[in-house]
């Protein structure tokens, strides 16, 4: 086992270089519905290229895991962003990493506060979808068309986040 990952608190200044913290904090950009409706505009840089596609909003329900995780594994999506909204108010683990050379650098990992949903940049090397609670229900918003937008590297040896 690899050296240990702390976990972090997310932050939008932490996680910039990775993606964007969708969360409504301060005041709304703007009023609707008679102001009754505060709206956080475009918190998100939802960037998909290549032909044949389009943003698509799916459903995910992931099985809960428990701290200490151990991270095996890393994904990044070359054609499109990727955005996790929980449908619960309960916390869950955001891991990302650096490309180094086309592989993920270390990792860090991030957790989330009530709220708090993410978006990962195009092509960031980032961990599955690991909710710390039942029922481990997001939506999710990235894109959908023709390409290969999956690409996994499998460590030898795996982190420890705790």
């Amino acid at each position: 086992m690899r050296t240990a990952i702390a976990i972090e608190p997310l932050t939008a200044e932490a996680f910039a270089p990775f993606g964007d913290v969708l969360e409504a904090v301060g005041d709304p950009t703007f009023m609707i519905n008679r102001g009754l409706c505060g709206r956080y505009h475009d918190l998100a840089h939802c960037d998909f290229i290549g032909t044949n596609a389009h943003a698509g909003i799916s459903l995910f329900k992931a099985e809960a895991r428990a701290l200490p995780y151990e991270l095996d594994m890393m994904e990044r999506h070359p054609l499109g962003s990727q955005a996790f909204v929980p449908m619960t108010a309960d916390p869950f683990l955001v891991i990302v990493a650096p490309d180094e050379d086309g592989a993920p650098g270390r990792p860090r990992a991030f957790l989330t506060t009530p709220g708090q949903g993410i978006n990962f940049f195009r092509n960031v090397w980032h961990g599955v979808l690991t909710p710390l609670a039942e029922p481990g229900l997001f939506a999710v918003i990235d894109r959908i068309g023709d390409g290969n937008n999956l690409e996994e590297h499998w460590f030898n040896e795996p982190y420890r986040i705790e």
